[in-house]
């Protein structure tokens, strides 16, 4: 079998679509957005290919245009654990990004997704000179800070009702996936990848949260009727009765 063709030989510029679908663009002055423009790229991910790997340079800071990845990585004792998914709107590795780094995690495509970059020399282009963009990223940073202590916290629950719960509120994150809004396109097989549990398990927790009139499950996705109660699932699981 023949190698894939690497990732930034699939590359091409945007069209009108994808750009409407970019936060941060729309906030850059004429010529900041010109220049990123000129550098953004865009390029379909196959399900279950890595794009990013541990140990790799960091060439471009990316974000999901459509699909869904899992950001994770293996413990000291060789145990998977995921961070966090990644839907549609969502960009991520700014951190990353900023300091230079290799990956401290693999980035792999959950499903077909459409996956757009912009260069590490634009990223710190626009850095030095953009106020719009260091307030996006800075905003990112906060965000992202929270969600991942919220991952390990959820990582360390017993309860899968809370840990599907909880799981789901990330993901549907106004500030770090606007491209969600209240419907999110996902698989109980994705979600059980994300959530670390069998499809057949996050059936049965989907179905209790749909029950409390939490969330509703349609074809192809999960929409949420209300996200707060979603987010504090364990503390009310938590009260006594």
């Amino acid at each position: 079998m023949s190698a894939p063709t690497p990732l930034l030989a699939r590359a091409r510029a945007l069209d009108a679509s994808e750009i409407a679908d970019i936060p941060w663009l729309h906030a850059l002055k004429d010529d900041e957005r010109s220049r990123a423009l000129a550098d953004l790229k865009v390029a379909q991910v196959s399900t279950g290919e890595l794009l990013c790997r541990v140990g790799r340079p960091a060439t471009f800071w990316f974000g999901v245009i459509d699909g869904l990845l899992k950001i994770s990585n293996d413990t000291a004792r060789g145990i998977p654990m995921t961070f966090t998914g990644v839907p549609p709107g969502g960009w991520f590795g700014e951190g990353t990004v900023i300091k230079r780094e290799a990956y401290r995690y693999n980035v792999q495509a959950l499903r077909k997704s459409l996956v757009a970059g912009l260069s590490v020399h634009t990223f710190h282009w626009l850095l030095d000179r953009s106020i719009a963009f260091n307030q996006f990223v800075m905003q990112q940073l906060n965000e992202r800070l929270s969600q991942f202590i919220g991952a390990r916290e959820i990582d360390r629950m017993t309860d899968p009702d809370a840990r599907v719960a909880l799981s789901l509120a990330a993901l549907f994150h106004p500030v770090l996936y606007p491209g969600v809004g209240s419907l999110l396109r996902i698989t109980q097989q994705e979600l059980g990848y994300l959530v670390g549990l069998s499809r057949q398990r996050v059936n049965e927790a989907l179905k209790s949260l749909q029950e409390q009139g939490v969330i509703r499950v349609e074809y192809g996705g999960v929409r949420v009727l209300d996200l707060e109660a979603l987010r504090h699932h364990m503390q009310r699981s938590a009260e006594p009765a």
